[in-house]
This record gives structure tokens, C-alpha cells and sequence, in this order.
């Protein structure tokens, strides 16, 4: 069993930049693929970004490649969405989520999600 906390959401102006961490709790947690997915309001939650169990490979979507990186922290059960040169339409409420496999991840093949933190970007 997995449970994962987010944080580090909130308001920002356009160009800005926001790090979000997820926490997670659960021995097994280096065993995961994890991720994270947006969803906008009236919009379906679409993948984000995602990391490897080791850390050694990462994926991105379109959108956001260049702008944002997605980093692990093992020892601390912690990863990281650092998220640069905002933009409006990266509003939306940002989900953490793992996976047994990156594969599955990025299917939206998800085992477990966290609760959600909103970052909203003004312009």
C-alpha cells in the first residue's frame, strides 16, 4: 500500500515557477514508477510527467517538455515536479500518481493517486 501526499501548489504569474513534491508513505514506494497528471476544469486529467523506479529514465509531454523536471528522492520517498516559465494553461489541479511499471504510468494505468494540489497561472 502506497499513499501519496502533495504539496507546493498556488498562485503565480505568468514566467513563474512553482516545485511541486509529492511524499509518499509505504515501504515499496522505490518500487515505482511515478508520475504526474493535470486536470483542468471541464477537462480530462492528462499525463504530465514520469520517472522510473531508479530515477534513470524520465518522459514528459509535448507541453510541458523543456519547461518542467521531474526528479526522485528514494531515501526520502519524495519526487519532485519542478515547473518553469508558466503558463495559463498550465492551470489545473496536479496529481501524483505510481505505478508498478513507467509503462502503465504513461497509460494513465494508475495504482495509486494522490489527492491533488492546484497551481493556477495568471496572466
Amino acid at each position: 500500500q502506497v499513499q501519496l501526499v502533495e504539496s507546493g501548489g498556488g498562485l503565480v504569474q505568468a514566467g513563474g515557477s512553482l516545485r511541486l513534491s509529492c511524499v509518499a508513505s509505504g515501504r515499496t514506494f522505490s518500487s515505482y514508477a511515478v508520475g504526474w497528471f493535470r486536470q483542468a476544469p471541464g477537462k480530462e486529467r492528462n499525463f504530465v510527467a514520469a520517472i522510473t523506479w531508479n530515477g534513470d529514465s524520465t518522459y514528459y509531454a509535448d507541453s510541458v517538455k523543456g519547461r518542467f523536471t521531474i526528479s526522485r528522492d528514494n531515501a526520502k520517498n519524495t519526487v519532485s515536479l519542478q515547473m518553469n516559465s508558466l503558463k495559463p494553461e498550465d492551470t489545473a489541479v496536479y496529481y501524483c500518481a505510481a505505478s508498478l511499471s513507467i509503462n502503465r504510468l504513461r497509460l494513465s494505468l494508475v495504482e495509486y493517486w494522490g489527492q491533488g494540489t492546484q497551481v493556477t497561472v495568471s496572466s
